[in-house]
Parts: C-alpha cells; sequence; structure tokens
C-alpha cells in the first residue's frame, strides 16, 4: 500500500464504516480492513490519518485501530512470519513517540498504550533509545507533554508489579533507574513548587495533580520488586512531599461529585498504597517515618465522609492499616484497649454499613454487585479493606477484638429486633462483622477452612440465619436474605450436616426469589453444596424431590452441576430443558459477554446429549435437530468466542453416530477447512477433534463424494505440522487420514506428506515432533504394512529407510509415552523386525538386533523423558494480542481412541509368536543372531515373552 492521498481516502472511508450500527455495512469494512492490515505501510497509513485527519473522529478511530493492530501482530512468534515488515517497524519506533506527546488527550491514551506493546516486547535491547527520547521531554515544561511522558512510563512500568524475578528483569529496572528515577524526583519537587506557586488557579493545580499522581505510581512499579539504592538515599525527599500531599486540603479540588473521585483522592489514595508497600517490604528502612503516616492516614480515616467517590482513598487508607497492624514490631502501635476500641468504633463499623449506593447496585446493578460481593473483585471496597483489618487486629489481638465486637453485634441485632423493617441493614452490618470476624482460612472449594474458635457459628446460624431462609416471603428483606444465603455457602464446612440438609430445600426456594442477587446466590450455594463430598467420595446432600425446581433461574454453573449429579434422572425433563438451552444459546450468541456463563451453557448442553445418549443413542438426531440452526448462525455470523465450543459440541455428536456421517454435517464440511478459521489458536484442538470424527465415521463417504477437499484436509495438516505448538495436533490428524481414509483416495499425496515431515524434522527437531513421528510411521506399518513403509522410505532417498531406523527409532523410541501410542509402536516395530524382508538379507540386517533390543528396551525400561537444553517449547496460550482461547469442556470429553483395538491384546505376545512365525521360515537364522548380539538382560525378557506365548524359536 502506497502512502499516497487515494490510499488514505480509502483507508478513511472504510473506518468510517466500521462505526456503523447496520452490521451489513460494518463487518465487511472491519473484513476488509483485517485482510490488509499485513501490507507495507498499512500502520503507518493509520499514523498519517490520526495525525492529519480534520475529522476528530476518525482521528480517534484511527488511534485505537492502530492500537488494536499493534496489540495483534507486533510480537514476533517463532515458527510464524513476521506480521510487521521490518521497514514499518523501523519507521514506528522513529515517529511515535513525537506524535504520541503532541496529540490530544483522547489519542495520546491509545498510542501511550500502543508504546507500552511496542515496549514490552522491544525495550530495552531493540528500542535502546525510547527512555532518552521520553526524559529528554521533562525540560519541555509544557505539562500536557510531561503528562503524556509520564503516562507512557506508567504503561510501561506497571508490569514490574506482577513480573517473576530474574536477571532480565533486573538489568531492565537497573537500565531503567538509572536514566529516569533522578529526572523523575527532580521533576517531583519541581511539580510540588509549582502547586505552591500556583495554589490559587484551579486549571494549573488539574494538571499538576494529574502529574503527581501519575509520578506516584511510577514510584510504586519502580519500587514494587526491591528497594533501589537512589530511592533509598532519597527517602527524605519523597516521603516528607508523600506526607505533605497527605494532609493537604486544597477546597479548590475538592468536587460536588459524589460518585466520581477527584484528583486528591486518587493522588492520596495512590499515596496510601506508596506506605503500605514500604511498611510491608522495606519496614526497617521506612521506620522513622512510619508513625506520622499512621497519624496522618488515621485522620483521614476519621474525616472522611461516606460518599461513593472516596471508597478507593478509605479502602487504600484502611489496606495501610491492615499491612501495619500484621507486622511483629508495630504491634505497640495497636496494643492499647483504648486504641483498638476506636479503630472499631470509628474505621472498622461504619466503613462495614450498608450505604445507599450499595442498595442501589444490589438492585439496579445487581451483576456488578456479585462479582464485587461473592467472585472478590470487591478488592477496592471498604467492606474488604475493614474485613482485612479485621483479620490483621485478630492475628494478634484476637481475644480483645472478638470481644469489642460481640457487643457491637448484640447491640445492632438488638436494634434490628426493635424495628426489622426500619433496622434492616443493622442485622446486615452484624451478618458481615460475623462473618470477617470468624474467617480465617478460605479456599474458593471448600469455603470457609478455618474459624476462629471464639465465635460459635452454628448458634449464630440457628438463631438468626435460619429464620431468614425460612422466611415464607423470600422477596421480603432481600439483603438479609442473601446475607443468610451467602453466610450458609461460605461456612458449609464449618456448619454440621444437618444443618445444610436442612438448608437445601430453603434453598431451592429462594430461587423463585424476584431479587437476581438473591436467587444467583442461592444457585451459586446449592452449586457449591452439590460439589461437597462425604466419606468414600459420595455426593453429600442431595435427594431426587428436589428435582422438580430445576429450573433456568440457576446459573448455569449450577444446572451443570445438578445435571452431573442427577445423570439419568433427568432423561424425562431434557426435551424442556434443551428447548430453553437453545433459546439461552440464541440469545447469548448476539452478545457473548460473560464467557464464565458462556462455558457452563455449553457444558450443560454437553451434559444433556451425553446422559441422554448414552441411555437411548438415537436420540442424537433430536439434539441435531435443536442444535444445528443455532449452530449454523454461530458459524455464519463467525461469533469467535462460541467457536472452540461449537467444534466441540459437534464432535460430541458425531462421535454417537455409528458409522455414517449425515448430510447435514457433509454440507458444513468444506467451511470446516477454511484457513481463517485455522488462524485463531483457540479453534484448533477442537477443528481437529472434529475433523477426526468426521474421518472416522466417514472416511470412505469423504474419499467419494468430496475428494476434492482431500488436497485442504492435507493442507491444514502441512500448515500445523509446521508449528512446533500445534504440529502434534496435525499429527493428529493425519494419523485419522491413515487409519480411516481408503488407501487408494491418498496413495498420490504419501510420499509428499513424508518429504514435508522430513523437512520440518530437518529445520527444527524437538522431542515432541519426534515422539509424535515415531508413533505416525509405526501406524503406517501398522495399516499398510512394513514392506510399504519401507518402500516409502526409500524412494525418497535410497537407504533412507535404514538412516530411519539408526537415527530415529532405535535411539529415540524408549521417549514415547502413553499406552495407546506405545502400543502402536510395538506392533509397528513388530512388524519391521518379522514381516519386512529386506531386515534379514540386506545391509539392513546389521539393524535387526539392535531394533530388537530397542523394543524390549520400550516393553521393560522406565520412559525417557529428558528434554534437551536447547529446546523451549512456544506455550500454546502465548499468542499474540487479543485470541479466543481454547476452552476445553469437561463434559465434551472424548474416550482415548485405539487404532489396534483388540486385535492385539499384548504386543510382548504379539512379538513372541511373530518371532516364532519368523523363524520357522528361515531355520536357525533368528536364534543365532539374538545369541550372537543381544544383550542377556533383553535375552532374559525375550524368553519369558516366549514362554507366555508357548513357543520356541527353530
Amino acid at each position: 500500500m502506497e502512502l499516497n492521498d487515494a490510499n488514505l481516502q480509502s483507508l478513511t472511508e472504510f473506518l468510517r464504516k466500521t462505526l456503523d450500527p447496520d452490521p451489513t455495512v460494518r463487518r465487511p469494512a472491519e473484513k476488509f480492513l483485517e485482510s490488509v492490515e499485513g501490507n507495507l505501510n498499512y500502520p503507518l497509513l493509520l499514523l498519517t490519518m490520526l495525525e492529519k485527519s480534520q475529522d476528530t473522529v476518525i482521528r480517534v478511530c484511527a488511534a485505537v485501530t492502530f492500537k488494536n493492530y499493534i496489540k495483534r501482530n507486533w510480537r514476533i512468534v517463532e515458527d510464524e512470519p513476521n506480521k510487521v515488515s521490518d521497514q514499518d517497524r523501523t519507521a514506528i519506533k522513529a515517529n511515535i513517540v513525537n506524535l504520541m506527546l503532541s496529540s490530544p488527550e483522547q489519542i495520546q491514551k491509545q498510542l501511550s498504550d500502543a508504546i507500552s506493546i511496542i515496549g514490552r516486547e522491544d525495550f530495552p535491547q531493540k528500542w535502546p533509545d525510547l527512555l532518552t527520547e521520553m526524559v529528554t521531554r521533562f525540560r519541555s515544561g509544557d505539562f500536557h507533554i510531561i503528562n503524556g511522558v509520564l503516562r507512557t512510563a506508567h504503561s510501561l512500568f506497571k508490569r514490574y508489579r506482577h513480573e517473576f524475578k530474574s536477571n532480565e528483569l533486573w538489568s531492565e529496572i537497573k537500565l531503567v533507574l538509572d536514566t529516569f528515577a533522578l529526572p523523575l524526583t527532580e521533576l517531583f519537587k519541581a511539580t510540588i513548587e509549582l502547586c505552591q506557586t500556583h495554589a490559587a488557579d484551579v486549571n494549573a493545580l488539574k494538571v499538576l495533580f494529574s502529574s503527581l499522581t501519575l509520578i506516584s505510581k511510577l514510584f510504586y512499579s519502580l519500587n514494587f520488586q526491591d528497594l533501589p539504592e537512589f530511592f533509598e538515599d532519597n527517602m527524605e525527599t519523597w516521603m516528607t512531599n508523600f506526607h505533605g500531599l497527605l494532609t493537604l486540603d486544597n477546597k479548590l479540588l475538592q468536587t460536588n461529585d459524589e460518585e466520581e473521585a477527584g484528583l486528591l483522592e486518587l493522588l492520596k489514595s495512590q499515596i496510601c498504597d506508596n506506605a503500605a508497600l514500604y511498611a510491608q517490604k522495606y519496614d526497617e528502612e521506612f521506620q522513622p517515618y512510619l508513625p506520622r503516616f499512621v497519624t496522618a492516614i488515621w485522620n483521614l480515616l476519621v474525616s472522611t465522609g461516606q460518599e461513593v467517590k472516596y471508597d478507593l482513598l478509605v479502602s487504600n487508607a484502611i489496606q495501610f492499616l491492615a499491612s501495619v497492624c500484621e507486622r511483629p514490631h508495630y504491634k505497640h502501635l495497636f496494643e492499647d484497649q483504648n486504641t483498638l476500641t476506636s479503630i472499631c468504633e470509628k474505621v472498622i463499623v461504619p466503613n462495614m454499613e450498608f450505604r445507599s449506593a450499595d442498595e442501589e447496585a444490589f438492585e439496579d446493578n445487581s451483576e456488578e454487585y456479585i462479582r464485587r460481593d461473592l467472585e472478590g473483585s470487591d478488592i477496592d471496597t471498604r467492606r474488604r479493606a475493614a474485613c482485612d483489618l479485621v483479620r490483621g487486629l485478630c492475628k494478634f489481638f484476637e481475644g480483645p477484638v472478638t470481644a469489642i465486637f460481640s457487643g457491637y453485634v448484640s447491640s445492632m441485632l438488638g436494634e434490628y429486633a426493635k424495628n426489622p423493617g426500619e433496622n434492616w441493614k443493622h442485622k446486615d452490618a452484624a451478618i458481615y462483622l460475623v462473618t470477617s470476624l470468624a474467617s480465617k482460612a478460605q479456599t474458593q472449594k471448600h469455603g470457609i477452612t478455618q474459624a476462629n474458635e471464639l465465635v460459635n457459628l452454628n448458634e449464630f446460624f440457628v438463631n438468626h440465619i435460619l429464620s431468614d431462609l425460612k422466611s415464607p416471603n423470600v422477596n421480603e428483606f432481600p439483603v438479609l436474605k442473601a446475607d443468610a444465603i451467602k453466610y450458609v455457602m461460605i461456612f458449609r464446612s464449618q456448619l454440621p450436616k444437618e444443618q445444610l440438609l436442612q438448608a437445601v430445600p430453603l434453598l431451592i426456594s429462594h430461587l423463585q426469589a424476584e431479587s437476581t442477587v438473591e436467587h444467583t446466590y442461592s444457585a451459586h450455594a446449592l452449586e457449591r453444596l452439590f460439589t461437597m463430598r462425604g466419606p468414600n467420595n459420595t455426593t453429600l446432600y442431595f435427594t431426587k424431590p428436589h428435582l422438580s425446581f430445576l429450573n433456568l433461574n440457576l446459573f448455569f454453573k449450577a444446572i451443570m452441576r445438578s445435571f452431573s449429579l442427577l445423570q439419568e434422572s433427568i432423561v424425562p425433563y431434557i426435551p424442556t430443558l434443551i428447548g430453553q438451552l437453545t433459546h439461552k444459546l440464541l440469545l447469548v450468541s448476539k452478545n457473548p459477554s460473560k464467557p464464565h456463563f458462556n462455558h457452563y451453557l455449553f457444558e450443560s448442553l454437553c451434559l444433556s446429549v451425553r446422559i441422554t445418549c448414552k441411555a437411548n443413542p438415537t436420540t442424537v438426531s433430536s439434539f441435531e435437530e435443536a442444535l444445528f440452526p443455532v449452530i449454523t448462525e454461530i458459524l455464519q455470523n463467525d461469533v469467535q468466542e462460541f467457536l472452540p465450543y461449537v467444534f466441540q459440541v459437534m464432535s460430541l455428536l458425531l462421535e454417537i453416530h455409528s458409522n455414517s456421517i449425515p448430510s447435514s454435517y457433509m454440507a458444513l464440511f468444506p467451511h470446516l477447512l477454511q484457513p481463517v478459521l485455522w488462524e485463531r489458536t483457540g479453534n484448533i484442538p477442537p477443528l481437529v477433534r472434529l475433523l477426526q470424527a468426521y474421518l472416522e465415521k466417514g472416511g470412505a463417504s469423504i474419499a467419494g463424494s468430496a475428494a476434492d477437499k482431500i488436497p485442504g484436509l492435507l493442507g491444514v495438516f502441512q500448515k500445523l505440522i509446521a508449528s512446533k505448538a500445534n504440529d502434534h495436533q496435525g499429527f493428529y490428524l493425519l494419523n485419522s487420514i491413515i487409519e480411516h481414509m481408503p488407501p487408494e483416495s491418498i496413495i498420490q499425496y504419501r510420499k509428499q506428506i513424508f518429504i514435508l515431515l522430513f523437512q520440518r524434522l530437518q529445520s527444527s527437531k524437538t522431542t515432541k515432533f519426534i515422539k509424535s513421528f515415531l508413533v505416525f510411521i509405526n501406524l503406517y506399518c501398522v495399516k499398510y504394512g512394513a514392506i510399504a513403509l519401507q518402500e516409502i522410505f526409500d524412494s525418497i532417498q535410497p537407504k533412507m529407510f535404514g538412516m530411519v531406523l539408526e537415527k530415529i527409532i532405535i535411539p529415540e523410541v524408549q521417549k514415547v509415552s502413553g499406552p495407546v501410542e506405545k502400543k502402536i509402536c510395538a506392533v509397528g516395530i513388530t512388524k519391521v523386525l518379522t514381516e519386512c524382508p529386506s531386515m534379514m538379507d540386506t545391509e539392513y540386517t546389521k539393524l535387526w538386533t539392535p531394533l530388537l533390543q530397542a523394543l524390549i528396551g520400550l516393553f521393560e525400561l522406565p520412559e525417557d523423558d529428558s528434554i534437551p537444553d536447547d529446546e523451549h517449547f512456544v506455550d500454546i496460550e502465548d499468542a499474540p494480542g487479543y485470541q479466543t482461547a481454547f476452552s476445553q469442556l469437561a463434559f465434551a470429553g472424548k474416550k482415548e481412541h485405539d487404532p489396534i483395538g483388540d486385535s492385539v491384546g499384548n504386543p510382548k505376545i504379539l512379538l513372541a509368536q511373530s518371532l516364532y512365525k519368523l523363524s520357522t521360515a528361515c531355520p536357525g537364522r533368528v536364534p543365532s543372531m539374538l545369541s550372537t548380539s543381544l544383550n542377556a538382560e533383553a535375552l532374559q525378557f525375550l524368553q519369558g515373552y516366549l514362554q507366555a506365548a508357548t513357543v520356541q524359536l527353530v
């Protein structure tokens, strides 16, 4: 693509169409952009457009498109072509920093993200001057430019917060500190001075406080891995100024917005984070500063209101106190009874209260409420922080803290009892207090596993929880009902079995509740109870009468768990359920935004297919009738998130059929070979399995009615075999082709298949490839015979067969793992030893005994699982940019297939019988070869096989 006006104009039009709400206009434009993004100059055209276009919408759209292009394509993946030309890479790196700094903020943010994506791959080795170029801009004095640099540095360095320690990481951080720490400190001091100079100018203060927040975030990232010498030497500067900012209260920066945190709150909450980091990790060096930070943060907490905009600040401030009170040498700060009472009264209790904002979320934004409260994404909420502080205080002061809180719990419950309608929030806070006080250790699988012995959980359940669960009106006090359900769920491992059995029917009744939170909690609690195991791994809590309550109010994990428990008991309900499940699938396919929900929906579909078809395999057609219209729509609309699931469901259905492929599947077959489907890594495992099912059920019909598709099938094999990450999938496909396709249909392709495999062996030989290659050649030998195997090798190059035996099979067969794979290799090698005449009377004869020795080794020696040092497999998950991942459906699982089956029960007996047959054909030869060349131990094992087979060599 040339960098000219015509191309700019054309690209502008396509970008405009990608914003069109009409999918018939939008989708073709998106497809076009996808098809041209590999062209030279494409990214430079986008950069030119976002720099020069007069239309702000187009400029922002070009910036977002450019960032996503970088995200998808910048990383260079081994075995795959470079998706961005070197010429474009150089030009992008030369221009992007300038462009980012001179762009408006909306565009600056997108380009800043793009720089950090490029930096993650190229900095510092391939982009050594990036930091220097950025640091020099600090001197510009223009805070629009300075904030652009700070924002980019933040997105570049924040990964230091979660990277594993390594020499490479240390070197990079050292380089960053050498270049960046001093200018950052100077900028910090200068910005604070400017804040004092412009203390009355609200617009200037807004820009300066944005800078200070970004500088504080950078401080956190650069100090996270270890305490750098530079920051230790300059701790006085940083901590004194941080403390000053914590206690600052500039009226001009206070906002009227009750929801959105202002600049002052954001800065102070980041400083609380920084102080907590130092208190936790560098407490010795931080000790001189700690008391004044404790005082400042305490004052902040007792003077900050209940508005939502302060939530992050309050939660970070409480987390600071929580991290300090857990450290043994700060214990003395909290020992005084009055201090503990004051913390409980002024910090913990007020921040556990259920506010009107929480009530709004409970009613109007239930999904977010559930995600925060149940799934643990409430990391920044006041309640979670207060709960962590309770746990921290209990570490050293469990008795006093429990005693103080018991008083609060009693008075709250007393208030509730006086007037439940008015005071229900008191009971909510009491339940939350008891929960946080009692919880010491928790796991996803078992709930609370270790509880505070000073809290009587069972008594609290009987006196205060059961009444809410038993209430005949499930819609009254929904928050308290949800609290009660959550109590059962998290303390399920602590409560007696009788109480839990009593709770199950009550939980089922709450599935009918109008409140989304209440019925979702109920479903979740049931799902958790269903997974509990008693002695001998038996299911603890489920009885058949509860079955009639199954309905789609349960979210899908609970449905899946119920199906799994009930098995054939649900068969009568399946016709009703399957209609609802497919209807739900059609709805969510329009906007698949909830990955867990989607996953369990497909699991439930697979379970209903499995359970019903196990009882009656002919019902598979009624499932296909219900599911195929939805599957077709998903395939036509290319719903990427659902394709890996759809292919697994189709495989499951097809594998249930007896040996034929229905025409509805044959119609879809050509579409499954489209290259675009194979570009997405998440599609590869389920698509390979689906093609294997096609070959297994109808290899002959593919050879007959779709012979023109065989090159396409082999094209898929060729693509997969070229990739280190997916070569094993290529072999799965190839093995199915060899096993199930009529020999005459692939005879013309066989030699080319072997040539491709040898080319890959020469270019990059890995242990995984060798193991798969060994299984394949032995399967070929089992299927077509040892003579055919020898002939195809020697037709590629004279004496090639001997080279493969000597260099690959004999030294490497010990690496093969898996019972089926070992069996295939054993039967294949037995055929080479006993059914290939050239092994007995040509130059290959010298390999006969070493090959037999290797086979006995495969039977008797432990597997060789060593891997050479220089092999670094590409992690399959390590795909660049966003790709739909492959999520294995547990209930769409495939049984392991043995291509040899029952025709060979014990390969050792087969070897003995085959050697006997060979020895009768050429008497005397076999015993003499064994006695002269086979080592004594192997000979002893072989004698055992011959005895077991009751044969004797002649």
